[in-house]
């Protein structure tokens, strides 16, 4: 084998990205008391965005730092809302999917801010929010399930084997279905978590790395195989991440998402796949704001990268 060094786009890209992390000491002091929760939402309008940031300030009072497209309908929004408006990093040429460049923002923006104490990273456009999401104060690192077993869902084995091969991938699929969508703790732990789901990415196909679902893959392959510590809760508790529950299970109370048991979780997580509660939720939260369905054709070169990536990942990475 030739000792030359490994070579691919992710990787080009990935050096370029950690490099860009603001590594500073002096933004506050260990132990911090600031909870803080971060998203990465480009690609939106005001509109896709006002549901969580409205529901989420109307029980929290800490930072919230979305990475969006520097808009004047966000701006205005965000302005209303106390939130902290983030931009992509500048990397040129190759970029991955807006799933895995998150994790290097996130890791970005925790980079020296030991004034914070406590993260949430979540999705957006399908995340509310019902009571305060860090009470109780997170201890370590919590992952939250989704689904009862790996093997039981064809898109997390798809990646799985895709990351790790079809051998490793059966050994994981009686475990059960964490979601990367909604993941907390403190913020060294998650700037851990962060790091390592970007380094998981890049073995053994890291052209694969910057594939949408790689995220989900990686997520598991890291608490699952125990390569870093982390509390796996049930569903319906802090989290309730509802797209795999039937709807007719799920209730509506005083404006709320009620769960299967009764219950009422602090984060809901992919409610619009239900139509009847995305219609109630954005009745609640998006009132005032037009929904517009974003139809884009793509252009010629979008369409020739898509080709690209999709062949790249067929092929044998030399290493």
């Amino acid at each position: 084998m030739s000792g030359s060094a490994a070579s691919s786009a992710y990787l080009g890209w990935l050096g370029a990205a950690l490099a860009a992390r603001v590594d500073d000491a002096g933004s506050g002091s260990e132990g911090g008391s600031i909870d803080a929760v971060l998203g990465y939402a480009t690609g939106y309008d005001a509109h896709d965005i006002a549901p969580f940031v409205r529901s989420l300030r109307a029980v929290f009072d800490g930072e919230i730092a979305l990475v969006v497209d520097d808009r004047n309908d966000i701006r205005a929004l965000f302005d209303l809302h106390r939130v902290r408006l983030l931009t992509p990093a500048k990397i040129d040429g190759w970029e991955p999917h807006a799933v895995m460049a998150r994790f290097a923002a996130f890791d970005r923006h925790l980079s020296g801010r030991t004034d914070i104490r406590s993260v949430l990273i979540t999705d957006v456009r399908d995340v509310l929010f019902q009571k305060s999401p860090f009470a109780p104060q997170p201890t370590g690192l919590e992952a939250f399930v989704e689904g009862d077993r790996l093997g039981d869902h064809a898109f997390n084995m798809k990646y799985l084997r895709a990351l790790i091969g079809e051998a490793m991938a059966e050994a994981l699929a009686t475990a059960p279905s964490v979601c990367v969508g909604t993941v907390m703790g403190p913020r060294a732990e998650i700037i851990r978590f962060c790091r390592l789901v970007l380094m998981l990415a890049a073995i053994p196909r890291s052209e694969f790395g910057g594939a949408f679902g790689a995220d989900q893959a990686a997520c598991n392959i890291a608490i699952h195989m125990g390569l870093l510590k982390a509390e796996v809760n049930d569903n319906y508790g802090r989290v309730a991440t509802i797209g795999l529950t039937p709807g007719e299970t799920l209730g509506l109370k005083d404006g709320q998402v009620v769960n299967p048991d009764g219950t009422i979780s602090a984060i809901v997580h992919q409610h619009d796949r239900h139509p009847q509660l995305a219609e109630a939720m954005h009745q609640r939260w998006g009132e005032g704001l037009e929904v517009r369905e974003r139809v884009r054709p793509k252009s010629a070169a979008e369409r020739r990268r898509k080709m690209r990536d999709s062949f790249m990942r067929r092929l044998p990475e030399l290493r």
